[in-house]
């Protein structure tokens, strides 16, 4: 054990998110050169996947797994900056699609070879297969509606 203070607490949250926050600072710092963050590299890329079909902030944000207040905050200065738009929907006018722009997408092609160098760097450190089952792992949490039910209560009594 480093001389580095640890965390004792068994919380299985507090664990996720503090190597969340580390894992991020580490890909901002290498990403910092691009002028994106990893999180809107991350936004920014889904939008690019979904291009033929754009999502609305709520559907992005359930995609992503994310509080649609945080997603709109992140939009903001992705809009401000010119890499997404908001539009309307030909169909449904309460429909509104985020959709990429060009220069969103000139920002990914600037932001990727600093996402890999970062993914390379992660993927020394922890290994390839590691890294695979673990990404497996969290996408396993993030996605699986079971999880949620797991945690609903059963007939309204409070554990013991």
């Amino acid at each position: 054990m480093s001389g580095h203070p640890h965390s004792a607490s068994p919380c299985i949250t507090a664990a996720l998110r503090a190597a969340s926050r580390r894992v991020t600072l580490l890909y901002d710092e290498v990403m910092a050169p691009s002028g994106l963050r990893v999180t809107q590299f991350h936004i920014l890329s889904e939008l690019k996947r979904r291009a033929s079909a754009p999502p609305t902030v709520s559907e992005l944000a359930e995609i992503l797994t994310m509080e649609r207040s945080a997603l709109g905050q992140t939009l903001r200065t992705l809009e401000r900056d010119g890499f997404v738009a908001l539009g309307r929907d030909e169909h449904d006018g309460r429909r509104r699609p985020v959709t990429l722009t060009a220069a969103g997408k000139g920002a990914i092609a600037r932001g990727r070879p600093y996402w890999i160098k970062a993914h390379k760097r992660f993927e020394r450190f922890f290994g390839g297969t590691e890294l695979a089952a673990l990404r497996t792992t969290l996408r396993d949490i993030a996605e699986d509606p079971g999880l949620s039910d797991a945690f609903k209560a059963r007939g309204g009594t409070a554990p013991r």
